[in-house]
């Protein structure tokens, strides 16, 4: 993504109450806040504007992420028909101040904006349906673009349900040391990345868990999340990761591969033996 700087307005002086967020040089903008704010967000004129919502919170059943994304010509009116569902405690919109979207732009940038969410596996996406629209070839350009300013300014209001998971260090990249992790016969590969650590497919881990994991169940539930979704599949002797998985520390990764409480920062060693905790303090 291209460098930029962002403008953000805190309406209370609480970054987490209602707030919006520009960007140099675009003619979108973002209006955020909690659902306890809700007709205050609604009050602004942004919300009259047409434009695509996020609402997100946590699924009532299984304690996950949840999404819901939709579009609207009028924000404000569309919205008050979700006050009816439950699960979402945070609102995000995003209008053009220019007010050149038209239903076929916010259609397809909805669409767009939930294939990011399934592809990025971090939440529930609530949505009953996809959506989307056909675009003459220039405006589909154009809403890339605008999509692009979306997926910058999401994390920067507490939204990362859509960022994708990290890969694998690309040729021209700025090169990343490889980290290996091994123990009783089993080994696994992987990078620290922005969002924590991300352990490569192919990799693996111990089949049976540390008596620890009754005293800190976090990697149990972690590795029965991954084995119930195909992340990991028992092959025996050990468990293989089918593919690139990101965790949100060392650490965390660590426990995986251990089944059991983990320091990340002396599991995870360089090609020639240094520790993470060396290689940082270098």
């Amino acid at each position: 993504m291209p460098t930029a700087t962002i403008k953000l307005f805190l309406a209370q002086g609480d970054p987490k109450r209602l707030r919006t967020a520009e960007l140099s040089n675009w003619s979108g903008k973002a209006v955020a806040g909690p659902r306890s704010e809700f007709d205050e967000i609604l009050a602004r004129d942004e919300s009259l504007q047409a434009g695509v919502y996020l609402l997100t919170g946590i699924e009532p059943d299984t304690g996950k992420p949840a999404l819901y994304v939709g579009e609207a010509e009028c924000i404000k009116d569309r919205v008050k028909a979700h006050l009816q569902k439950d699960f979402w405690n945070q609102i995000v919109f995003f209008v053009s101040k220019d007010e050149n979207l038209t239903k076929s732009h916010i259609r397809h940038l909805e669409g767009r904006l939930l294939d990011q969410a399934k592809a990025a596996k971090r939440c529930t996406v609530m949505n009953g349906q996809s959506s989307g629209a056909k675009l003459p070839e220039s405006d589909r350009e154009d809403m890339e673009i605008f999509l692009e300013k979306i997926d910058q300014l999401l994390p920067v209001l507490g939204v990362e349900l859509l960022v994708a998971v990290s890969k694998q260090p690309d040729v021209g990249q700025k090169e990343r040391t490889l980290l290996v992790c091994e123990i009783k016969g089993v080994r696994a590969s992987g990078y620290v990345v922005p969002n924590g650590f991300l352990v490569i497919k192919g990799s693996q881990a111990v089949n049976k868990e540390r008596p620890s994991v009754y005293k800190w169940p976090g990697p149990r539930i972690m590795r029965r999340k991954l084995l119930d979704e195909g992340g990991l599949v028992d092959r025996g002797d050990y468990l293989q990761f089918t593919e690139d998985a990101e965790f949100s520390s060392p650490s965390a990764a660590a426990a995986i591969i251990h089944g059991g409480h983990a320091n990340g920062l002396t599991a995870w060693k360089s090609p020639d033996g240094r520790t993470l905790k060396e290689l940082e303090s270098v």
